[in-house]
């Protein structure tokens, strides 16, 4: 793949985004290769100077190194001899020109993207699930968790961000089609288009799921006003949207998408109880509890309005996942599923046998209660985890791990305090991807928010120890919800991603050493 330097210039002028450009007659005018990495760089690489962290010696080891152009918002000594495109936004022109440079994958991909404050990754994998149903296998994902990029065992790897930067993720969507695949499916973060990762993009389908304050900091979004001006960008760039219509601030969320969908494309859904004489739209879909235990949720879709009958989804299904909550996740999926072209058996044995890594994975023992490893990390998802296990389970002893992490989402750890006064026991505070702060004053933040009247709370900063404790000192009938990390091999500590088991094999590991000290056997 290639691109030539007027191709570039074409590109950022329609835009708007060019202020300048300076061309090496010396000098190649065809880029092979694309980057924003100096380490990264072949010879004639297009080179883009982004990043609060930039420094002007980044660009002179590219140069170095073979890179012939660079896209910055300034001039840099250091690019003399080079080409230089001036740029207003080196993040938009870098998602446009990494488009183009990689031949525009979206064009040859069925695109689907889903935003939400809770719910993304879950509503992300029972789609890809189904959608698997009709085409063989051939949907790519990109999420917070995995990529999928193709069907063989290197094609699925760990994410590093819930949307890649722009650069990475027009990359690996060719790879997708490069390898066969038809569909992607991607979660969209608020940071997606806060930093224009996915500026230019449109989607066949757009979900949003839910709001509530969160990502709201110093490192992220200023207030909760920006969080969700960020959120709705998806539903601008979606030529169908899927909304939730139990949603916050649904009247800001259901202008956002008219503002370029036609209301006939705009498709709601809620539970069969919900009522709000404020609606003004009518509910399209709704979904309703069939039947809830620890291997399974069995929930109802039921198609109201007359658009909503056009799609052969109406029925029951059945999910390999507890939570009355992925009730909701999983009726939207469905709804893009129909969108899709699918029709409800297929629908249904594709979503049936979904698991997500790190998503609500149980562990029942004989002795220690019930152990649930779940992402859940902020005040919404711990409300709806804590508040599920206290209904169907005769108002157990909750007891729980969890950390907040350090250097973002610090408006999150109020609301851990929040939730856990509602709902926990006991409580130990300990360490989740600290970063460069100290997670002792982060766990005491969080402390400081607890009614300790209600709440007995213990800060153990060793999270292996903090989870085998908890475990530990449940007893038959409790409920051990160890929260946040999932099936993370790392921990995030000063820059460093240091190796670490995963919540789920630490939790397994000390179930059974439990049991067999017991003479159990889990399940």
């Amino acid at each position: 793949m290639s691109i030539s330097l007027n191709t570039c210039i074409l590109i950022l002028k329609e835009h708007h985004l060019l202020k300048s450009s300076a061309v090496q007659d010396t000098v190649r005018t065809k880029m092979e290769y694309v980057s924003y990495d100096s380490r990264d760089i072949k010879t004639d690489t297009l080179f883009f100077c982004k990043g609060a962290g930039f420094r002007p010696t980044y660009l002179s080891m590219a140069k170095t190194n073979g890179a012939n152009c660079y896209v910055a918002e300034q001039p840099y000594p250091e690019g003399k001899g080079m080409h230089a495109l001036i740029v207003r936004d080196v993040s938009k022109a870098m998602a446009l020109l990494s488009a183009a440079f990689f031949r525009f994958p979206q064009d040859d991909l069925y695109v689907v993207a889903v935003t939400g404050t809770k719910g993304k990754t879950t509503t992300a994998y029972f789609l890809k699930g189904m959608l698997d149903q009709i085409n063989d296998g051939k949907t790519a994902l990109i999420s917070s968790v995995n990529n999928v990029v193709g069907q063989k065992k290197v094609d699925t790897f760990k994410s590093s961000l819930t949307t890649p930067e722009s650069l990475d993720l027009f990359r690996d969507m060719r790879t997708a089609v490069d390898n066969g695949m038809t569909h992607l499916v991607m979660e969209v973060s608020s940071q997606a288009y806060k930093k224009n990762r996915v500026f230019g993009l449109t989607y066949d389908l757009g979900f949003f799921l839910n709001i509530s304050p969160d990502h709201i900091g110093p490192n992220e979004h200023p207030n909760f006003e920006d969080y969700l001006h960020c959120k709705l960008q998806l539903l601008v760039n979606a030529r169908k949207c899927i909304i939730n219509a139990q949603t916050n601030n649904f009247n800001e969320v259901y202008a956002a998408a008219t503002t370029t969908t036609a209301p006939d494309s705009i498709y709601l859904f809620a539970d069969e109880d919900y009522t709000n004489p404020a609606l003004k739209h009518p509910i399209d879909f709704r979904y309703s509890s069939e039947e809830i235990d620890m291997a399974r949720t069995k929930f109802k879709v039921l198609c109201v309005s007359d658009k909503a009958k056009e799609l052969p989804i109406a029925g029951e299904y059945q999910l390999k996942m507890l939570g009355d909550f992925n009730e909701s996740n999983g009726t939207a999926a469905v709804i893009g599923a129909g969108l899709a072209g699918m029709a409800h058996d297929d629908a249904a044995k594709g979503i049936s046998t979904v698991t997500v890594p790190g998503r609500m994975q149980t562990e029942i023992t004989a002795s220690h209660g019930v152990v649930v490893v779940d992402y859940a990390h902020n005040e919404a998802s711990m409300m709806a985890l804590m508040g599920f296990m206290r209904r169907e389970f005769n108002n157990p002893k909750i007891i729980v791990v969890v950390g907040a992490p350090g250097d973002k989402g610090v408006s999150r750890r109020p609301g851990f305090s929040n939730s856990l006064n509602a709902f926990a026991d006991k409580v130990f505070l300990t360490t989740d991807d600290p970063g460069f702060e100290d997670p002792k004053e982060i766990a005491e933040e969080i402390d400081a928010g607890i009614d300790h009247t209600k709440v007995d709370v213990t800060i153990e900063l060793d999270r292996l120890k903090a989870i085998n404790d908890a475990i530990s000192m449940a007893n038959k009938g409790d409920v051990v919800l160890i929260c946040g990390k999932g099936e993370d091999g790392f921990q995030k500590i000063r820059g460093v991603n240091t190796p670490y088991p995963s919540d789920i094999t630490v939790a397994q590991q000390v179930i059974n050493e439990l049991e067999d000290q017991n003479g159990h056997f889990y399940s």
